[in-house]
């Protein structure tokens, strides 16, 4: 349909000519458009791996806050357990004053 109004519009002689710039044209939109597609892409990837690496900063500076948070525990546990040896003198000084 589209082929035979140009025909009649456009005339036999120049068609060729003017079906050859027509496609040239669909051809470089259709590029432009896969490019703009391959850019797109591109970006969306992009922010995909900021957010992830993201994660990971706030996961790492999670762990660490646990860490801290483990050694801490660790310390006071040690101060509050006394030593085997403190435990017997304190014991032996007991018996002592009875």
């Amino acid at each position: 349909m589209i082929g035979l109004v140009s025909l009649l519009v456009i005339g036999p002689e120049r068609l060729p000519k003017v079906a050859r710039i027509a496609g040239f044209w669909i051809g470089k939109s259709r590029a432009m458009m896969a490019s703009v597609k391959a850019e797109i892409k591109q970006e969306l990837q992009e922010e995909e791996i900021r957010q992830i690496l993201k994660e990971q900063i706030k996961l790492e500076e999670f762990h660490a806050a646990i860490n801290e948070t483990s050694d801490i525990t660790n310390s006071i546990k040690e101060t509050l357990v006394e030593p085997p040896e403190k435990a017997q003198i304190t014991t032996d000084l007991n018996d002592e004053s009875k």
